[in-house]
Order: structure tokens, then sequence, then C-alpha cells
């Protein structure tokens, strides 16, 4: 009875003892795998790549800016022609005809002459009474004058002299005289000549038509010269050098007139002649009237005419603008800024002075010489950003 209690209390104290060793063996593999694990590396990422950008190197220089505008070519003189007298056409000239050339003196059309013919022969038929009459009067103031001498009395009566008379006589005369030249002056205006050198550009009468004083028969224009009225803005005014004043001094700029015609472009050398007086009402700007002389050129010539109507671009050169530098339309941002580059190849917005803009050209003032500029903006630049150069180009001045 005694050996039973003390088999239990070995195979107890056994169990206990594996039990132990087994919890020690299982702290000892946790150990191991939390405290002896390598360290957690942290991830590295690659840096993310610069943008690549091309770089002006600003040179403030002086520049010339054109002017570009446009306007319709009209002739410096175009005038009514009118009858001066009455009368029914008589005869037309080849001349008279929408388009064609004339000299000044061509005659372009007739009026019948008949009626100022006979006025012509009244004319002269009353100045040579006249005549006579002088001839009496004069002969009958000799004759007083005889007679008062032979009466032996120094002074003599002018009316018995008949010097009223005579006077009378003489002024009926030059009245006669001149009803005769102004017969004649309206037989000359029934030829109705050309005042210049011109061309018809609407002719108004024609054979057979009666015409009155002051009737219109025909609109024409001076082939010697045109012009072109230029609307200028008030930007476009700042760069040019036109006088406020007009003085014998005064100088105004060239002008290119260009336009296409029959396919091709062509170009006509003009100069600004002169200013509008007043500004316009509507649209407030300035207009500058261009002209070209012998815009009609040489008949041998394959450059076409500069005809009135004719819509034309125009270039007009500027006045010489200091410390501006030209940039390609690109570099400058809506807000009238650049982008610099600065030594620590970072961009800086800089604010600029805009002078004038072209299609693919600006011009701009206030960028300091040898600063780095931007040549096209884009979405990924932006002040602050980190950037590589990809080339360096000087300005175009």
């Amino acid at each position: 009875m005694t050996d039973i209690p003390v088999k239990v209390s070995r195979y107890s104290r056994r169990q206990l003892f594996g039990s132990a060793a087994f919890t020690i063996l299982g702290l000892a593999v946790c150990f191991l795998i939390l405290v002896g694990k390598p360290a957690t590396q942290p991830t590295q990422y690659p840096e993310p790549r610069r943008p690549l950008v091309d770089v002006i190197v600003a040179a403030p220089s002086e520049h010339s800016i054109s002017v570009r505008t446009q306007g319709t070519v009209e002739p410096v003189r175009r005038v009514g022609l009118v009858a001066q007298v009455s009368g029914k056409v008589e005869s037309v000239s080849e001349l008279f005809l929408d388009g064609r050339f004339f000299n000044a003196g061509d005659v372009l059309l007739e009026l019948e002459k008949a009626d100022y013919e006979f006025a012509i022969a009244r004319a002269r038929a009353q100045e040579a009474a006249a005549v006579q009459r002088v001839a009496e009067e004069r002969g009958r103031n000799l004759q007083a004058q005889r007679e008062w001498r032979d009466l032996g009395t120094s002074e003599a009566n002018d009316l018995f002299l008949r010097k009223p008379q005579l006077r009378a006589a003489e002024a009926a005369l030059l009245a006669a005289q001149a009803d005769v030249a102004a017969a004649e002056l309206a037989l000359e205006r029934t030829r109705v000549r050309a005042p210049f050198d011109g061309r018809l550009e609407n002719k108004l009468v024609d054979l057979g038509q009666y015409v009155a004083p002051g009737t219109a028969l025909a609109q024409i224009y001076a082939t010697d010269r045109v012009e072109v009225h230029l609307p200028i803005s008030d930007s476009q005014l700042a760069l040019l050098e036109l006088p406020l004043f007009e003085t014998a001094a005064s100088s105004y700029p060239e002008v290119v007139l260009s336009a296409r015609f029959g396919g091709e472009r062509w170009r006509w050398q003009g100069q600004i002649a002169r200013v509008e007086a007043s500004i316009d009402r509507d649209s407030r700007v300035t207009f500058a009237i261009a002209e070209v002389n012998n815009p009609f050129g040489d008949s041998n010539s394959e450059r076409p005419p500069l005809t009135p109507g004719l819509f034309v671009e125009a270039t007009i050169a500027g006045k010489p603008i200091q410390q501006s530098v030209e940039l390609p339309a690109t570099a400058l941002r809506g807000d009238n800024t650049v982008l610099l580059v600065n030594e620590d190849t970072r961009l800086e917005r800089f604010p600029v002075e805009l002078i004038r803009r072209a299609r693919d050209r600006v011009w701009v003032r206030g960028i300091a010489p040898g600063s780095n500029v931007v040549a096209e903006q884009s979405s990924l630049l932006s002040a602050g950003a980190a950037i590589e150069v990809a080339s360096v180009r000087k300005d175009n001045g």
C-alpha cells in the first residue's frame, strides 16, 4: 500500500519538468523572432527628373519696332465734274467712259454751241457800236475845245467840252468788251476739259442729254497720288515718331503698303504725310494718312496699280526704343511676367513692361542684362521649381 503514492509523485514531477522546459523553449523562440530579426530598411525612392527648359540670355538694346495697321486706298483728289453752262450734250470723247485715263486739258464732252455763238455775235455788234460812239464823242470833244479856244477863254465848261458824254461812251465800250469776253468764255465752257491728269470713276450723263449749270457730269480722281487713312491705337502711337505740331522741319516715318492682287502679294513704298485733325469719336483712335506717289506706275511694270478701293496692310517704321528685350511670345505669361532661372537653377517670377506684342514675338522692358529667361511657358513650370537648362541662346537684339 505504501508504493502507490511514491509512483504517482514521480510521474507528476516528470510531467511538471517537461511542461516547464517546453514553455522556456517557446519563450526563447519568440524572443529570437521578435528581437533577433534584422532592422527594417527605409524605402529609397528615386529623385523626380527636373523639367528641361531653353534659356535666353537677355541683352537689352535699341529696337525699332514696326507698327502694323490697315486701311483702304483713296485718291488724294476726287471731284465731281459739273457743267458750268446749260445745253444738250452734243458729243462725248472716247475718254469719257468709266475707268478711262485722261490728261489735263483733254476734252471729255461738248455741249451745243449755237446759242453761245449767237451771243458772241450780238456782243461783238454791241462792242462795235460802242467803239463808234466813243469815236464820235472824242471828235465832238476836240471840236468843242477848238470852239472854246476861239472864244479866247482859258477855262472851259466840262459839259460844253462833252467830257461826261465821252466818259459814258468809254464805259459803255468797256462793258461791251466784257460782254464779248463773257460770251466767248461761255462758248469755251461748252467744251468740258479735264482739270488734271486722272481717271474717270463714274460717268453720269451721256450723248443727247440736256444739262443745266451745276449738273454733275462725272466723278473723277487724280492719279498722281493716293492716300490711305491708317488707324493708330494709343499703344501703337507710343511706338511712332509723329510730330504733334506740323512745321517745315517736321519729319514723318516711312510706310510699306502690301496687298494681295491676282494671287500674289505686292508692295508699295510710301510715307506718312500728315495726321487727321481730330481723334475718331467712335473708336478713339488717331488716323495717320499715308501717301504714295505715282500709284499707277509705268505701263511696262508688272506690279499692279494701287487702285482706289484696294484694301492694304501697312507697316510703319517705329522710333528707336531704348533698353528693350526681344523675346518669343511664348516667354511671356498672361500676367505680363516672365520666369527667370536663378543661380540655384530654380525659377523666379519677374514682372516686365510690355512694349509691343506681335504674332510670335514680344518686346519688353525691365529685365536686367544677363538674366536667364525661360523661352517657353509650360504647366510644369512654376516659381520655385528646380529645372535643368537644355540650351542657352541670346535674344534677337
